[in-house]
């Protein structure tokens, strides 16, 4: 089937519009001839649509996270989901730092890519100009006599590269020292290494620009650096959670709740965007397959769908939430968060295993009858997805993500056509299954 990525960007917007009859038309034949729930090209054709340029990386240049949102609550309408109090999006606002605009670097006249050769820290402060280079190596920073003349030379004018390969670890703290007085010193900072370029979102603007560098990128006798950065702070950006249930049959006012946090870092730039396939559009696809599921199969507690925003600026869609419950927090018997669930060379983790021993035995139980991973490893307590403010209201909740395979994170190479899907099924059946033992 053709994919919305290869259509005329021209029509893509009709696509996405929540009144748009193409969208709805396209879908349901899409769903009319799926075999199963958790049919792999209705996954792939969530990946390809949440991934795609027109999503912008799902952040908050574009509106990205709105037209994955109005695609999310789409999907809910077709599956035939009911919303609390009459809607399926609950809005919060959230400040943010954003680069919307041209991103340029050049050195020596040579033009570098963002995403690829750098990125831009991101509470960064936009700058624009051509600069000289004053170059920080191993050679000063390990000798205090240099270091000190460092420190006596005006270089205000100036765009700092420093190259901590080498650096004694006595001598690592001036690195922290010009990070911390940078902006008193240079114009900004540039930390070159081998490392991968990692990317993320900031929720403040700062009053400097520092850039994260691929070493490769920047010959060590460049002198001269042409910077073209644009930063936009919105201090109040209002972006939204995506809810909807299934009732249950014998319970209907207890739930079962699956979350999956659906936004990701959005655009560095006019050229670059993060594309989150496997962080996070592979949970909030598997999200939509057990929506799917359930809307078919109804359990005996009521299931709630919760597809949450600002993960990534802190899990802040999921604090919104918890403070603002749809339904009481307590009715909830068990929370299931979906984050990074592309892969399964290594079976999965699930976060707070040791908290619910008990639940975390009848996974086990059932992986062991069934078959289905080859491991499930347990880890405790951990504040790295929406599970966790849940977790602090006591919710019993587990967190779970598969290992192995493909390490793209963070970065531009995390791709839809990439994604293996490895233990995608198996992890559906899995969820199934334990839920069913409720």
């Amino acid at each position: 089937m053709r994919q919305f990525t290869d259509l005329p960007m021209t029509l893509l917007p009709m696509l996405f519009r929540a009144n748009a009859r193409n969208l709805l038309f396209s879908s349901f034949l899409i769903f009319h001839f799926t075999l199963s729930a958790q049919d792999i090209p209705y996954t792939r054709q969530i990946l390809d649509t949440l991934c795609s340029p027109f999503t912008h990386g799902r952040g908050y240049v574009k509106k990205g996270d709105k037209i994955a949102a109005n695609y999310i609550a789409n999907e809910f309408k077709k599956f035939g989901l009911k919303a609390f109090e009459g809607n399926y999006f609950q809005q919060f606002d959230v400040s943010v730092n954003t680069f919307p605009s041209k991103i340029k670097m050049a050195t020596d006249g040579k033009e570098l890519m963002a995403g690829k050769d750098f990125l831009v820290h991101p509470n960064s402060k936009g700058i624009e100009g051509t600069f000289d280079i004053s170059w920080l190596t191993a050679k000063e920073m390990n000798s205090p006599r240099r270091m000190q003349k460092f420190w006596d030379t005006d270089v205000s004018n100036n765009v700092i590269i420093i190259d901590r390969e080498g650096v004694d670890e006595r001598a690592k703290f001036f690195t922290d020292l010009i990070a911390k007085f940078g902006p008193d010193k240079s114009k900004a900072i540039i930390f070159i290494d081998t490392n991968k370029l990692t990317h993320a979102v900031s929720v403040s603007q700062s009053d400097f620009t520092i850039i994260q560098a691929k070493k490769s990128a920047i010959p060590a006798k460049t002198q001269k650096m042409t910077l073209k950065i644009e930063a936009e702070f919105i201090e109040k950006y209002t972006t939204q959670n995506i809810i909807g249930y299934v009732e249950g049959t014998e319970f209907p006012d207890s739930f079962i709740v699956f979350s999956a946090h659906y936004d990701h870092l959005g655009r560095l730039g006019t050229e670059t965007y993060f594309p989150g396939a496997n962080d996070n559009a592979s949970g909030t696809a598997m999200l939509l397959n057990l929506a799917n599921h359930y809307i078919k199969n109804s359990a005996k507690y009521s299931v709630a769908f919760m597809a949450f925003g600002a993960e990534e600026l802190g899990l802040l869609g999921s604090k919104h939430y918890t403070e603002n419950p749809l339904f009481p927090i307590g009715k909830i018997k068990f929370l299931i968060n979906l984050d990074i669930l592309g892969t399964g060379d290594e079976g999965i983790t699930v976060v707070n295993a040791p908290e619910h021993p008990k639940q975390f035995k009848t996974m086990l139980k059932i992986n062991d009858e069934k078959q289905y991973l080859v491991q499930i490893k347990k880890r405790g307590k951990s504040a790295n997805s929406d599970h966790h403010h849940f977790s602090e209201k006591g919710v019993p909740a587990f967190f779970i993500y598969t290992r192995g395979g493909i390490k793209a994170y963070h970065d531009i190479y995390d791709r839809a056509e990439t994604l293996p899907l490895t233990e995608f099924e198996d992890v559906f059946r899995l969820l199934k299954d334990f839920v069913e033992e409720f």
